[in-house]
């Protein structure tokens, strides 16, 4: 399955595992990557020296490349992009932030650089930037994704319409029949993450990826716009919250309802009332936990089943 995306990564197959707080440590990312996929590291769940401890255990695990997903809102970002450089991270995948502040720093250190939009405007101001590729995340993501709702299959064909670089389609994307799809409306490779999350090697709670696995249709909703918008399993806080919301609550108010912590609570902790527990739409159609190899194996097989059957 040779195209410019797994040319680029030097990897077998046009699959990115999403670098998903909490979620996403050595263990994920190396068996993605050993499986012929591209492994993420999620750096933004980790402090500094735990990303370090998380790249040497990788680096072990997998003689295949392997990246580094960092969302600039978080703290330590000088920090934590040193480490990325000094443990000679060949790719980083950036999001949350402005494409232009790290790329010609990351690229003047050999590393490719991939950054994460939400929209046709900001997709072009990554271009701009001179990263390599962009993920273009759709309203169906978990996680933190665009204040527009901009679905997936809208927004792949318009980015594609405006880039020359190669485009990643992400949000929705669980299946080799989804992986089909977007890439016939342009993508040139899929970024999954919540099917990666009810795997194996997750670093999420086992409650968290049970719950994950019991979500269905309308279970989930797209929140916080205000602060940073994050799709959530409806839950206890997520009730609370839009009780809060019934209040008119100012900027503060709401920061102070999230707290500290909330994310971690949820999903690496596993309280399933109080924490925050971010996954996508797509969850609906995640039903069993399995190793992340057999899920890339079957993306892959149905991807070309799908594909024969079609032409």
């Amino acid at each position: 399955m040779k195209n410019c995306v797994t040319n680029l990564f030097n990897i077998k197959y046009p699959v990115i595992q999403a670098g998903m707080v909490w979620n996403s440590g050595w263990k994920l990312a190396s068996a993605v990557s050993n499986a012929g996929g591209l492994g993420l590291i999620g750096a933004g769940s980790m402090y500094p020296e735990v990303l370090r401890e998380h790249i040497q255990k990788c680096q072990k695990a997998t003689t295949k490349p392997f990246g580094v997903n960092v969302p600039m809102l978080y703290p330590n970002i000088e920090e934590i992009i040193e480490i990325i450089i000094n443990e000679r991270v060949k790719i980083v995948f950036t999001s949350a932030g402005n494409p232009k502040t790290w790329t010609s720093y990351l690229k003047k250190n050999g590393i490719t650089v991939v950054h994460v939009v939400s929209s046709v405007k900001f997709a072009v101001k990554s271009e701009e930037a001179g990263v390599d590729a962009v993920v273009a995340e759709g309203f169906e993501a978990g996680g933190h994704n665009g204040r527009e709702e901009t679905t997936t299959f809208t927004l792949i064909p318009m980015v594609k319409e405006k880039l020359t670089i190669p485009v990643i389609a992400a949000g929705g994307i669980a299946t080799g029949r989804g992986m089909l799809a977007a890439m016939v409306l342009g993508a040139d490779a899929v970024q999954i993450g919540s099917r990666f999350v009810a795997s194996d090697e997750s670093s999420a709670h086992i409650n968290f990826k049970n719950e994950v696995v019991k979500t269905k249709d309308g279970d989930t909703h797209l929140t916080l716009k205000e602060l940073a918008p994050v799709r959530l399993i409806k839950n206890k806080f997520y009730e609370e919250l839009q009780e809060l919301y019934s209040q008119n609550p100012t900027i503060e108010q709401l920061k102070e309802k999230l707290g500290r912590a909330r994310a971690k609570k949820g999903m690496f902790e596993g309280d399933l009332a109080d924490g925050e527990l971010e996954i996508g739409q797509i969850a609906g159609l995640i039903h069993e936990i399995k190793p992340a190899a057999e899920i890339l194996n079957e993306i892959i097989t149905e991807f070309e089943e799908v594909k024969k059957s079609w032409c």
